[in-house]
């Protein structure tokens, strides 16, 4: 007879082969020299390498302006991947077969030879393979992406219908500081590229817990039914952050929380919770329910600004028992500077799914825990039973997504108290994604490169994708534009945001539900 744990390993179902197909092919990377290589890129790469999930024949070709031979750019990955790498210590071996596959080419995008230059070394790896299918992945600022594929193009390396092999571009965010940038800098994308051949990557669709949204939401009839205005209360979504802008501040001088956070990550959380179903798990499919979401939130524009949107800025404070400066007091800020470091938001999606349920949003820098999380707030039962007996304690049902970390997923429900009296309680029926499994879960670039190898853009963003959340936020930034912060919207370090964030919610009798610390 079967016992449980077999009926459950027989259960198991994979919608794809288990493996990826990648064909052999160069990855060259733009902006060789950064951080972002150091720390994510090669990395992922090395631990693909490691797994087997790499083709045989492959190679990695960086591309900066500096002048180093290929020894010395593998020696500071080398270096790298020994601070940065998921699995410690690093293996000797792996690493030594995996840098055999690495080579370094200088040049400056505004060198019209540079790209010539690259064309010649990929040329020399001599299989055709190598040179046939080609991935570029632009780890540049936007200002030089449209320069980079153009010289790409001119150098025969990037072709909008290549006869043969293929030839994909991967960008990095920021797309843009808002709508009409991000138009421009797609319109320079796809000049020399398909939107095919595009893969916008955001770093946050890469988390297993992220994807897992679809998994839960679609594989699950219990919970299927009930997602939607007749069941939903109000949805709240938390993406909190306990460190302050460190040695970002530059970069957050320019763009604050709503673009940081907002007009990405939460907004591509929201699409997935809140989406139709997909006709299929094809990438376009998926992806075109995104964005109708998207298209079905209602914008909010100044004059509403007041009852939908909070800002704030952290002053100076204790976080994790430690003090904390504040915003205007960190390197690189300047001190009349009224950028945001916590936004909250009240958004409806006007479709006949959501009519009439609020959407929650809030992101803030120096709160007392780091964490992210959706929670579905299920509407009251009918006060006439237990109300009288327990008041308050009655808690309405609600359902946790808790994304990172203690990654899982929590049900809340009433229990009632043992004893001879009629007590209840919250209490919660909790899936760990850590104990169920009990297996490593990839880095987001991990699989975010393998998807952008093997061609499935499932997880990357598509055109009208990035500029559907940018009219969202170029809307709901309208209403502070060139206004100074107010006494109101200061927050102290290591505290849930100004108040006028529970305000938000405390109009219509809701009230934010914190993330927990990891225990």
């Amino acid at each position: 007879m079967n016992t449980q744990d077999d009926l459950d390993e027989l259960m198991i179902c994979r919608l794809d082969s288990g493996r990826k197909t990648v064909q052999p092919c160069s990855i060259v990377i733009f902006g060789a020299s950064g951080d972002l290589t150091a720390r994510k890129l090669v990395p992922a790469l090395y631990h693909l390498f490691k797994e087997r999930q790499l083709p045989p024949l492959f190679r990695v070709v960086g591309f900066a302006r500096r002048d180093k031979t290929d020894a010395a750019w593998r020696a500071e990955l080398r270096e790298a991947l020994g601070r940065f790498s998921r699995t410690q210590p690093v293996d000797e071996s792996a690493w030594a077969q995996f840098a055999a596959n690495l080579c370094y080419c200088r040049g400056d995008l505004t060198d019209s030879a540079a790209c010539a230059r690259l064309r010649q070394t990929l040329d020399a790896f001599g299989q055709p393979e190598l040179r046939r299918n080609l991935l570029f992945y632009l780890a540049i600022s936007p200002s030089q992406v449209g320069l980079a594929v153009e010289q790409l193009h001119r150098a025969g390396l990037l072709e909008r219908e290549p006869s043969t092999g293929w030839q994909r571009v991967v960008v990095e965010k920021p797309f843009g500081h808002d709508l009409l940038s991000a138009q421009a800098l797609n319109t320079g994308l796809t000049r020399f590229a398909h939107e095919q051949q595009v893969y916008r990557i955001d770093h946050y669709l890469g988390k297993e817990t992220v994807q897992n949204i679809l998994m839960f939401r679609f594989s699950n009839a219990l919970f299927e039914r009930v997602w939607n205005r007749d069941a939903v209360d109000h949805i709240q979504l938390t993406v909190s952050e306990r460190q302050g802008v460190g040695s970002r501040a530059a970069y957050y001088e320019e763009v604050g929380a709503l673009r940081d956070m907002v007009q990405n990550h939460l907004l591509q959380v929201l699409a997935l919770v809140a989406m139709e179903p997909p006709v299929s798990l094809e990438a376009e499919a998926i992806r075109d329910e995104k964005v109708k979401l998207l298209k079905c939130v209602r914008l909010i524009f100044p004059e509403q600004g007041a009852r939908h949107v909070v800002r704030g800025q952290y002053t100076a404070g204790t976080v994790a028992g430690r003090p904390q400066a504040g915003y205007r007091d960190e390197p690189g800020v300047r001190p009349d500077s009224s950028v945001e470091t916590f936004v909250a938001l009240k958004l409806f999606v006007d479709n006949w799914r959501w009519s009439g349920v609020p959407f929650y949003l809030r992101t803030g820098k120096c709160l007392p825990v780091s964490a992210s999380e959706v929670r579905i707030q299920f509407r009251p039962t009918p006060h006439v039973l237990f109300a009288a007996a327990c008041g308050p304690k009655l808690d309405c049902n609600s359902l946790t997504l808790r994304l990172q970390p203690d990654e899982g997923i929590s049900l809340r429900i009433n229990g009632k108290i043992p004893g001879a009296s009629v007590g209840v309680r919250p209490v919660r029926m909790h899936f760990s994604y850590n104990a169920e499994f009990g297996a490593y879960t990839p880095e987001a670039y991990e699989r975010l490169l393998l998807d952008a190898l093997a061609g499935d853009a499932t997880l990357f963003i598509r055109r009208d994708e990035v500029e559907a959340a940018w009219t969202i936020a170029d809307a709901l930034r309208a209403g502070w534009a060139g206004k100074p912060l107010t006494d109101a919207e200061f927050y102290p370090a290591g505290t849930w945001g100004p108040p006028a964030a529970n305000e938000l919610l405390a109009r219509a009798g809701h009230a934010w539900r914190n993330p927990q610390p990891t225990r």
